[in-house]
């Protein structure tokens, strides 16, 4: 099937299909094979003012939609999405690198986010103020409403770009506020696709515009410009930081949602084969690691220490890597070849610190990477107190659980834990006392869905993001106050 058109890869503004003004474009390209799927305009700083003053317009448009035509058009999309999910999840997958499975999962996850969302919109609501609470005000009634915050910024990452596109622009549309999307440099095409079909479910073209390219590039307009409200961002934690600085002249609403070191306990009484597959799923094969919520750091029990080792190694044995179209692969490339090189880097830096490599450990082809255990570990160790994007699994033991939670909490990220353990009190004390924003217990921390808030404490973000929350994020609080009506 060919889903690439002589538009495919032109941004969307003013609900049309555009070159950037000085004509400039770049390659996207298939992580698997390096093919040029399309040519994307590189926008600059003259799109991104022509961005903003659609925007602008976008803001009294979409405010003056009620809440049941917002609702409309995201239920629409999410029928429109369904329709068409294999052929896009075919061009996820291509542009994206992740396998079929994992990209036909993400586009059924953007489904229900739109029809979730548009049923959100239709409960966006104030509450009365009981004012005979306070002497000399029994006359007076008041009550609160929410209106949109007016254009929101969304900034979308690679990792999992439609899904993580669909947990904050159809907030801002449910909200009833104007968007601008950055789309990710590396994989924009099935976002654009996203883009075509809001509009066909019935979006106001001045409601959202797309922009391709690169941050230097763009300027620093975006993130600066006084029309702009909220800046909602998903990334690294040393971008959000030159994002907050920019920013912060303009005081402007910040929802960051970054990385993480995302520690994995497992206790004594554990079951070792859900351990086991947690670390392969949420780690080893999911997104080939590339994951803010992945499992990043895993801690065993001593007594239990060697047979967790000899199942993860022999489980990494039955991984398939390959062809991410192929229903049967489990594990498909890295975003790019420098992503390959930095995971790459990462692993020898480690085994050269004294780390062992059990399995895997070696880059193949142009950007993949094996699925890798290493032992032997330290928390100095760049490979676990940093942040890692790549299908690596650094295991280490622990004696008791005192050791084990501040093991864990020794980082400067606190997003997601998990912890394995037959004992619902044990895994509830630990779950109190670790410094994240989520704990799953017996399953991997690699877990969000759309209902549950998702976010983190310290360098992981600052904000939460769910069907709630987000669109509580993308609206002001308003009081009125009638004086003189009782």
């Amino acid at each position: 099937m060919n889903l690439l058109t002589e538009d495919t890869g032109k941004m969307l503004l003013g609900g049309e299909r555009v070159d950037a003004t000085d004509g400039q474009v770049f390659a996207v390209r298939n992580p698997a094979t390096g093919e040029v799927l399309a040519e994307v305009p590189k926008a600059g700083p003259e799109d991104v003012r022509r961005a903003i003053e659609i925007a602008r317009k976008g803001r009294t448009v979409m405010a003056a939609l009620p809440a049941h035509r917002r609702s409309d058009i995201l239920r629409k999309a999410s029928e429109l999405i369904a329709s068409r999910i294999e052929e896009l999840t075919l061009l996820l997958t291509q542009e994206n690198g992740k396998t079929i499975r994992q990209c036909r999962f993400e586009m059924e996850t953007t489904r229900r986010l739109f029809l979730d969302f548009s049923e959100e919109a239709k409960r966006i609501r104030g509450h009365y103020l009981p004012m005979d609470a306070v002497p000399g005000l029994e006359s007076m009634v008041a009550y609160t409403i929410r209106q949109p915050v007016g254009i929101v910024l969304g900034i979308i990452p690679f990792n999992y770009p439609v899904e993580l596109f669909a947990h904050k622009i159809p907030g801002a549309i449910a909200a009833g506020a104007s968007s601008i999307v950055k789309l990710p440099e590396q994989c924009p095409l099935t976002l654009l696709k996203i883009g075509d079909i809001l509009f066909e479910a019935g979006l106001p073209p001045e409601g959202m515009q797309m922009l391709t390219g690169f941050p230097q590039d763009l300027g620093d307009e975006l993130i600066t410009h006084p029309d702009v409200s909220l800046i909602s961002f998903t990334g690294s934690a040393a971008t959000a930081r030159k994002i907050s600085a920019k920013a912060s002249g303009g005081l402007k609403r910040l929802a960051l949602e970054l990385g993480g070191t995302d520690a994995m306990i497992v206790l004594e009484d554990a079951d070792i084969d859900e351990a086991v597959s947690g670390v392969v799923q949420g780690r080893l094969t999911n997104g080939a690691g590339q994951i803010c919520c992945a499992v990043k750091r895993v801690l065993v029990h001593q007594s239990i220490y060697d047979d967790f080792i000899s199942k993860l190694v022999d489980s990494c044995g039955k991984i398939k890597m390959g062809d991410p179209l192929d229903d049967e692969t489990d594990l498909g490339p890295l975003i790019t070849p420098e992503a390959a090189d930095v995971v790459e880097r990462q692993v020898e830096a480690a085994v050269t610190s004294g780390a062992r490599c059990l399995a895997g450990g070696k880059r193949v082809g142009r950007s993949y990477f094996e699925p890798t255990v290493l032992v032997d570990v330290t928390p100095a160790m760049p490979i676990v107190k940093d942040e890692v994007f790549g299908p690596i699994a650094p295991i280490s033991s622990f004696q008791n659980l005192e050791e084990a939670i501040e093991v864990a909490n020794d980082s400067e990220y606190g997003l997601q834990a998990s912890v394995y353990t037959r004992s619902v009190s044990e895994a509830l004390k630990v779950a109190h006392r670790l410094e994240v924003g989520g704990v799953v217990i017996n399953g991997p921390s690699a877990f969000r869905p759309g209902n549950v808030p998702f976010g983190g404490m310290k360098q992981s973000g600052i904000g939460r993001e769910s069907i709630v929350e987000t669109v509580l994020e993308m609206t002001e609080l308003k009081t009125i106050v009638i004086n003189g009506a009782l």
